[in-house]
C-alpha cells in the first residue's frame, strides 16, 4: 500500500474513466460516419481513416466539423423508428384476421334468423363458404 499513494490511485482511476470516455467517444464517431447517408463513400474512408490514424486530433476535428449534425442525426433516425413502429402498429392493428368459416357461418346464421337473407340465399351462401 505504501509503494502506492492514494493521489497516485486517484489519478489513476481519472485516467481510466477518461480513457473509456474517449474510446465511447470514438466508437460514436465512427459509427455516425457509416450512419451519415449523405457522406459519400470517399468522404467517409477519408474520416475513417483520419479517425483511425490520427485517433486524437481525428476525433476532436470531427466533433469540431460535424458535431452539430450528429446530434440532428441522431434525433432524425429516433423519429424515423418511432414513425416506423408507429406506423407497424397501426397496420397491425387495423388489419384484422380473415375470419374463419365458422365466423362466417354464424354471421350468415344471424341473417337469416333475422330475415334479411331467404332461405334460398342462405343456402347459396353456405354452400358457396363450405365449398
Amino acid at each position: 500500500m505504501d509503494d502506492y499513494p492514494l493521489l497516485d490511485t486517484f489519478l489513476t482511476m481519472l485516467f481510466f474513466f477518461l480513457w473509456i470516455m474517449w474510446l465511447f467517444l470514438l466508437f460514436r464517431v465512427i459509427m455516425d460516419i457509416f450512419r451519415d447517408h449523405q457522406l459519400s463513400g470517399w468522404g467517409k474512408a477519408g474520416w475513417l481513416v483520419f479517425c483511425l490514424v490520427l485517433p486524437f486530433l481525428g476525433v476532436l476535428v470531427y466533433v469540431i466539423v460535424r458535431g452539430r449534425t450528429m446530434g440532428e442525426r441522431d434525433v432524425q433516425q429516433a423519429q424515423q423508428r418511432e414513425k416506423a413502429f408507429k406506423d407497424y402498429i397501426r397496420e397491425t392493428a387495423a388489419s384484422p384476421a380473415e375470419p374463419s368459416a365458422t365466423d362466417e357461418l354464424s354471421r350468415l346464421s344471424g341473417l337469416h334468423d333475422a330475415g334479411k337473407l331467404t332461405d334460398d340465399e342462405f343456402r347459396q351462401a353456405k354452400t358457396k363458404l363450405l365449398a
